[in-house]
Order: C-alpha cells, then sequence, then structure tokens
C-alpha cells in the first residue's frame, strides 16, 4: 500500500487544497503572515503522515512524525480561529 492511499492523507490532502483556495481571498496585506502560516501548516499535516508512513517499521520515529502531524493540525485550526475572528 502507498501513503497516498491512506484516509487520513487523503483527508488532509483536501484539506490543505481546499485551505490553499479560501486564502486566495485573504486580503493582500496577509500575504506574508496569515495566508502563509495557515497554508504552511496545512500542507505540513500532509507531508508528515506520507513521512510517517515511511518510518512505520520504527515505532518511536513513526509516533513521532504522527506527533508531529497532530501539532501542526492543531497549529492550522488556531490559524482558522485567526482568520475567522479576523473575518
Amino acid at each position: 500500500m502507498d501513503f497516498k492511499n491512506l484516509l487520513a492523507y487523503k483527508k488532509s490532502f483536501d484539506l490543505a487544497m481546499k485551505i490553499f483556495e479560501i486564502t486566495k481571498n485573504f486580503p493582500k496585506e496577509e500575504k506574508y503572515s496569515l495566508i502563509d502560516q495557515i497554508r504552511r501548516s496545512s500542507r505540513s499535516v500532509t507531508a508528515n503522515i506520507s513521512e510517517s508512513y515511511r518510518k512505520r517499521k520504527y515505532p518511536k520515529h513513526f509516533i513521532s512524525k504522527l506527533t508531529d502531524c497532530d501539532s501542526e493540525n492543531a497549529e492550522t485550526q488556531t490559524w482558522l480561529e485567526f482568520s475567522l475572528a479576523c473575518k
């Protein structure tokens, strides 16, 4: 099985792409702050899922990468909350 077939990978990739499309409509003054941060953290979730899949034979590395996914996901959620608060 390839990591691209994992449901978590597919969902995180789709969400990162939705965030990319939505942030195209954000104010231009947010390009190098909020837009950049939210795009990078959302993409990092997907990247860490693919990396964790490659590390699955090494439990400590696997868990570490999954923990990174969770952290990046929390960061993305925080940036989304800022976006909502800023309208």
